[in-house]
């Protein structure tokens, strides 16, 4: 895991995460929930979402202020641990 010190981004900034799982009714509910417990201030507003060309998949993107490194690792650990979570960028 990366400091602060070490990280090209400079904090804080806006940085979009992209979340992928199969088109359920509650994967954008998941990635929601997730983001928000690591930044709070995320609402609904902050997601987009892009179905698969088959529409099997969707991918979801979140944008966060985040304020560091560590938070966006926190995210993405949390993201690619969840069951229905394929991926994330």
């Amino acid at each position: 895991m990366q400091n602060d010190n070490d990280s090209t981004l400079t904090f804080p900034c806006d940085f979009p995460i992209k979340a992928m799982g199969l088109a359920i009714h509650d994967i954008e509910a998941i990635v929601l929930t997730i983001a928000q417990r690591h930044a709070p201030e995320i609402t609904k507003s902050a997601l987009t979402q892009r179905p698969s060309a088959n529409g099997k998949y969707l991918s979801i993107t979140v944008k966060v202020n985040a304020k560091s490194q560590e938070q966006l690792d926190a995210i993405y650990y949390e993201l690619t641990a969840h069951e229905k979570i394929i991926m994330a960028l």
